[in-house]
């Protein structure tokens, strides 16, 4: 076999997750959970998600249809299952952690286009597959990793999921005996008419993955209610699989549980002896227990307004709302997200919604719709003292707010709602003017940024040096910066390189900031963002003055 159809690293060990009845049932959370499991048990463990849409990537999606588009430091637009991935393991990953069908048909056709088949005809197998299969492996050879957690996206049976699931049985094969086994999530309903658990739709579904070639090692059945000896019995007998090898995983308090409940479950144990990995010490789980306890025995409560466009899919604020959930227990404060469309902060008694609480966030997002009350949320905070985070179109709303209710600047706006503003104090960046397709050309990515000491956010990092991850078109518009730092909005953070303004602060309230980079994306259990620490602090001090 030449170096170019090389399948993979020797010692590496590969683990398949996939999913059938029904979607949504969280192989994005069992993948993270058995994943920090083997790490905790010293193992390099890293993540991977197979999408089967045809879009190359969900950047162009709207979050109605695919929820947040996560981002990682190296400017890839992924899905958000790598967030979870990376909020369990706080270790970053790569536009190589998430490939899509789109992905996979742009490299074979070009390739196509460049010749290099020969002129052979180009079919879904091999040249499909083989390409899905290079992809399984690229991870390892990007690092050493001990073992690499594939999760296939969509249910089995998906027409778009058969390529993935053909190159997974090939693969299988290629790699020999022991080196990967497949773990396949389920659903047992409950029948709240019979009093019973049903166990027809799993094994449907492991007849259909059967079809396919594959027989699944373990079956993680997600279900409502403890499931008894004997229905375990029947799920073995009657799925081809070992009864220590069906696995409970009851519905959960919080996602952060799973860990710890796979673990009551052996799951990593019999992940380790199925795949012959011997000598590894047993999980160290005191920090992750740590951060439960925090979260689960707070000492204060306050109520914070997260005020967007899409808040009727909370999965689009998703890394949002999981950074106030790892702040929270840092501070041992129960964050509550009071969700607010922006859409209904324009009406005559649009201020009564943001009464009674203790911050607003005002977060990212695109286009006109809800902009108005985007600027009413934060003219509300400014002017009530209450403290205020606005998050990349949120801290863009808080220069056109400023300009137009401090500055008196009339009408001011950013050039994205208005392209003609008198007043464009937020502009389009000068490397975006010429750009016309719209996948993959924004922004992207971890860059730096150099904080002011006197700062808020120097408070936050203690340090003036920092690096985070961005996503967007539009900047604060510098022409008009002398202007917004005399009246007290100042800028407190800058890229070293281009001048772009990354933080403003307003000097002479409580806490006032706003970030144009998306510090959600950089929140982990363990490492909690220190700017959604400094925020939920303040809130925790403003709800005592009530």
């Amino acid at each position: 076999m030449n170096q170019e159809n090389k399948i993979t690293k020797p010692n590496t060990k590969y683990i398949f997750v996939t999913g059938g009845v029904t979607s949504s049932l969280g192989k994005g959370i069992i993948s993270s959970s058995l994943a920090y499991l083997l790490q905790s048990r010293g193992l390099r463990v890293t993540i991977q998600k197979f999408d089967p849409y045809i879009n190359v990537d969900p950047g162009t999606l709207n979050p109605y249809e695919h929820g947040e588009c996560y981002v990682t430091d190296d400017g890839a637009e992924t899905d958000l299952d790598l967030g979870h991935y990376e909020r369990f393991l706080d270790v970053p990953t790569s536009q190589n952690n998430n490939v899509t069908t789109g992905k996979i048909y742009f490299e074979v056709i070009s390739r196509e286009r460049r010749g290099d088949f020969l002129g052979k005809t180009v079919q879904v197998v091999p040249h499909i597959t083989d390409e899905i299969k290079r992809k399984f492996v690229s991870l390892s050879y990007e690092s050493n990793f001990d073992i690499i957690i594939t999760e296939i996206g969509g249910c089995i049976g998906d027409i778009e999921s058969l390529p993935f699931v053909e190159a997974m049985r090939q693969f299988r094969w290629d790699i020999g005996e022991h080196n990967s086994i497949v773990i396949h999530l389920t659903l047992i309903p409950y029948l709240q008419s019979a009093g019973e658990l049903k166990t027809k739709p799993t094994q449907h579904s492991v007849k259909m993955l059967q079809e396919s070639g594959i027989q699944p090692d373990i079956l993680v059945c997600r279900t409502e209610h403890s499931l008894p000896v004997d229905l375990r019995k029947k799920i073995a007998l009657f799925c081809n699989v070992q009864q220590s090898s069906v696995i409970e995983a009851h519905d959960a308090e919080t996602i952060y549980d799973v860990p710890l409940l796979m673990r009551d479950e052996n799951l990593d144990e019999i992940v380790l002896k199925k795949l012959h990995i011997e000598g590894t010490p047993e999980p160290i789980l005191d920090k992750w227990m740590s951060y439960l306890k925090k979260l689960k025995n707070p000492k204060s409560e306050v109520n914070i307004a997260l005020v967007g466009k899409y808040v009727q899919l909370k999965d689009a604020y998703k890394s949002i709302s999981e950074s106030f959930i790892h702040a929270g227990a840092h501070s041992e404060c129960k964050v509550n997200l009071i969700w607010i469309s922006s859409e209904s902060l324009v009406d005559n008694r649009w201020s009564e919604k943001l009464e009674n609480l203790d911050g607003i966030l005002v977060a990212p997002g695109f286009g006109e719709r809800g902009f108005e009350g985007k600027i009413n949320a934060v003219k509300y905070a400014r002017e009530n003292k209450m403290p205020f985070f606005g998050i990349c179109l949120g801290m863009q709303c808080a220069v056109i707010e400023f300009a137009r209710n401090v500055l008196a600047f009339e009408n001011a706006n950013s050039t994205e709602m208005n392209p003609d503003a008198n007043y464009p104090v937020i502009d389009m960046m000068e490397e975006q003017k010429q750009v016309t397709h719209k996948g993959g050309t924004m922004r992207l990515g971890s860059y730096p940024c150099v904080l002011k000491e006197d700062s808020r956010a120097f408070d936050a990092y203690q340090s003036t040096q920092i690096s985070e991850r961005h996503r967007h078109r539009f900047e604060f518009n510098n022409k008009f910066l002398r202007d917004f730092e005399d009246n007290g909005m100042i800028a407190t953070g800058i890229n070293p390189d281009t001048d772009l303004v990354e933080i403003v602060e307003i000097k002479e309230h409580p806490w006032f900031v706003g970030a144009q980079f998306h510090p959600e994306l950089k929140s982990t259990v363990m490492t909690p963002h220190p700017l959604f620490i400094g925020f939920v602090n303040a809130c925790i001090e403003y709800s005592k003055q009530l």
